[in-house]
């Protein structure tokens, strides 16, 4: 995450949290609904919304909103990226995200961050 000031260590600790990674496969398998997630992780309801809001807070994940076909709105939360790599370098972590982007957007970001140096 380039440009990024959240510090490594939070990150760390977020995808260190047992529940938050149980939300986070869930999630990367097919988008699911806080409901759903509380069902498949066996999880309480608030304990699902906290981790998604920890997960949202670093954009591991996004949602979306669904129409119900009785009318009602609800979230379904997913995956907002395919890997993750960590590595420790002269004793500094390095986490480098990788997202499904499109070509011409990956193409527009490079060029951005080209002209900023």
């Amino acid at each position: 995450m380039p440009g990024d000031d959240r510090s490594i260590e939070e990150i760390l600790d977020t995808i260190g949290d047992q529940h938050a990674r149980r939300v986070l496969a869930a999630v990367s398998r097919e988008p699911k609904s806080a409901k759903e997630l509380s069902e498949e992780c066996d999880l309480s309801l608030p304990t699902v919304y906290r981790r998604i809001e920890m997960l949202e807070e670093y954009d591991l994940i996004s949602d979306r909103t669904l129409v119900a076909e009785d009318g009602n709105h609800y979230k379904v939360f997913e995956s907002n990226f395919e890997s993750t790599v960590i590595s420790l370098e002269d004793d500094q972590y390095q986490v480098r995200i990788y997202r499904t982007e499109n070509l011409p957007d990956r193409f527009s970001q490079l060029w951005d961050e080209l002209g900023s140096e």
